[in-house]
């Protein structure tokens, strides 16, 4: 920013800024170990689930493209 930009504006010191951040902090919220267990679960069974779909859908299309292989590999003679 500019000189002039920063004239109307003081700067804070750091025990202000430590302050603020603190005062900032303490509105937070976090969530419980409860809350952290179930969601850990909640993602885990997400990652297994999505990666057996995932692993049927491509052995669905290796079939696929395998009997297209084969159809051309008839029709070509090969």
């Amino acid at each position: 920013m500019s000189e002039a930009a920063i004239e109307g504006k003081q700067k804070e010191g750091i025990g202000e800024f430590v302050q603020k951040t603190r005062a900032e902090l303490d509105k937070t919220t976090f969530p419980s170990s409860e809350d952290v267990k179930n969601t850990t679960i909640i993602v885990i069974l997400n990652v297994f689930f999505f990666a057996a779909y995932l692993f049927l859908i491509d052995q669905g299309w290796v079939y696929v493209i395998q009997g297209l292989t084969w159809v051309i590999n008839q029709i070509a003679g090969v």
